[in-house]
């Protein structure tokens, strides 16, 4: 088994100014109405597709916490097949694997894309929706690059 060591301590740790903003956006992502299952579910599809381990583990405990069944929480890898999530949470998770794969079409956010993510949320939880994928993105992209531990994350070792 490998164990992975940190690079560095993770930047938020480094400059605490920085988590403000990230703790900001988090505050109106929670507050833009929709379900705390969706955001979780975003979370954890979007760090699958970026290999953060940390981010991962994270939300595969916040899911748990809040009552996710397993078969939900395991068929977010494979969730276009997996018949565990309804429309709406399809619609979501295909706008993370756009907007996280960007570079992977010319065209990620299709017109026909975004008709089904609006058909289900309102223009108020798609900026939630925009925002929650855009974060987590750049959390996976610290996490990976400083080699944040799945089993030891800083977020847990600061409180």
């Amino acid at each position: 088994m490998t164990t992975v060591t940190p690079r560095m301590a993770n930047p938020a740790q480094i400059l605490p100014d920085a988590f403000k903003g990230i703790g900001s956006l988090m505050t109106a992502v929670a507050k833009g109405g929709l379900p705390t299952a969706t955001l979780e579910l975003v979370a954890l599809r979007a760090s699958q597709l970026n290999g953060c381990s940390a981010c991962v583990q994270g939300h595969l405990e916040a899911l748990q916490a809040a009552g996710e069944s397993m078969d939900r929480i395991v068929g977010v890898g494979a969730w276009g097949e997996s018949p565990y999530f309804d429309e709406a949470e399809r619609a979501a998770l295909a706008l993370t694997d756009a907007l996280t794969r960007l570079a992977d079409s010319h065209d990620p956010v299709s017109d026909e894309l975004w008709r089904e993510v609006t058909k289900h949320y309102d223009e108020r939880q798609v900026a939630a929706l925009l925002l929650q994928i855009a974060t987590l993105n750049l959390f996976n992209r610290v996490n990976v690059a400083v080699r944040e531990r799945a089993d030891a994350p800083s977020w847990k070792q600061a409180g």
